[in-house]
């Protein structure tokens, strides 16, 4: 302790005597018209050099009441420095400008046109090579109801499309396009479990039909989940949160990394939001696309059979527990997966297989990304004031409506 108060009146002393010097040294601002701010002396980066700089610097190099080594301190800052722009060029290196992004997706975007019951629509989709299978990915909401499909590619070239195969449980598309061979220049799809919040990002697509149009952002959310009209009431799971523009015309278009890479499709906007949009992650796409194009639809949607909605504070003071997270059960489907394996209405699902599930957003992606129908998982239930273990075999979703 009385260690710690001489070092404590060590530090006091240095900075009075810091003080007084740098007063006696520095003009007065009568003295000087323009005084000139030194951003190395402005230690907590406030905008001014005052008296809190002066005992940072005594705190932070010592009580000693030896001298600052200012070349020692200049060479640590020279190798910081060093090591940024070393992380810079890795950068520039590994990645790719933003322009380039654009030159190497706009040929391989494409305007979807067609007619529906209450006149046309007008989307994006862009181009894959499927191990030789050259087809056009977009949106099912821009297929569905639609005949007189065509394809529009940059250079104006418009062909005719038909539907290959559709989901409306992931709002996916796969279409095939009566072009020549030359008109195709496929994007590559890469894995989007790698994304993290704050990424890069970029969508390519026709925004109220102004073509090859490019808007950029960042990741600004995982796991998402999202309701359409075209499933039935089912949750559409895992999706991509992000705030790059995206516009009526924009659905079926890809979002891209900073590689220039395909790591979802771009599928809806919040009304009335700024900066609130969502993309299906291309995790799914890639374990769809083989299912759509050789059987026209895609069937492995896991199923639990129940309903219900998120845990929280209010809720649990209501029901006097302690648990505040998970997901409570409301009904339970006869004849379902849950009903079969003794889930009841009340239950909380706290955990799948050892994860924690703190809402439904968390239980649907876990369940769309890491699980198929027919496979036995684990339910850690909240029952009583207990945790319950629940082994459930998941079934498979209904078909669409």
């Amino acid at each position: 302790m009385l260690g710690k108060k001489k070092h404590l009146a060590a530090a006091v002393l240095i900075t009075l005597f810091l003080t007084v010097t740098l007063f006696m040294i520095l003009p007065s601002r009568s003295q000087v018209a323009s005084p000139q701010y030194d951003p190395w002396v402005d230690l907590n980066d406030d905008g001014t050099i005052d008296i809190l700089d002066i005992a940072m610097l005594a705190v932070n190099f010592g009580t000693s009441g030896n001298p600052i080594d200012k070349i020692a301190l200049l060479q640590e800052l020279q190798s910081e420095v060093q090591a940024l722009q070393a992380k810079v060029e890795a950068l520039e290196q590994n990645g790719t400008t933003l322009s380039e992004i654009y030159d190497n997706a706009r040929d391989s975007v494409v305007m979807i046109q067609g007619t529906t019951v209450n006149g046309t629509i007008q989307a994006s989709g862009f181009v894959y090579n499927y191990s030789g299978t050259i087809v056009v990915l977009t949106n099912n909401h821009v297929v569905s109801g639609t005949s007189e499909i065509s394809v529009t590619f940059s250079n104006g070239n418009g062909y005719a499309a038909t539907v290959k195969g559709t989901d409306p449980y992931a709002d996916f598309a796969v279409l095939t396009v009566n072009a020549p061979e030359s008109e195709f220049k496929p994007l590559e799809i890469v894995d989007s479990s790698i994304l993290k919040v704050g990424n890069i990002v970029v969508t390519v697509g026709n925004p109220f039909g102004l073509v090859s149009t490019m808007t950029t952002g960042t990741v600004s959310a995982l796991g998402r989940t999202i309701t359409e009209e075209f499933a039935g009431g089912f949750m559409i799971a895992n999706i991509i949160q992000t705030d790059t523009a995206i516009n009526p015309g924009n659905s079926g278009g890809p979002l891209l990394n900073y590689l220039g890479k395909v790591v979802g499709i771009t599928t809806a906007i919040v009304s009335g939001s700024q900066g609130l949009g969502f993309a299906i992650p291309s995790n799914t796409m890639l374990r769809e696309i083989p299912a759509l194009i050789i059987n026209g639809t895609y069937q492995d949607h896991p199923y639990l059979g129940v309903n219900g909605a998120d845990m929280d504070y209010a809720t649990a003071q209501d029901l006097g527990i302690s648990i505040t997270y998970g997901w409570r059960v409301a009904s339970v489907v006869s004849g379902g997966p849950a009903a079969n394996a003794g889930v009841r209405s009340g239950d909380i699902i706290i955990g799948i297989n050892g994860t924690r599930i703190a809402n439904g957003d968390q239980m649907s992606s876990y369940l769309e990304a890491n699980t198929l129908p027919g496979e036995t998982i684990t339910l850690s239930i909240f029952r009583n004031n207990q945790t319950l273990q629940i082994p459930l075999i998941l079934g498979r979703r209904p078909p669409p409506p």
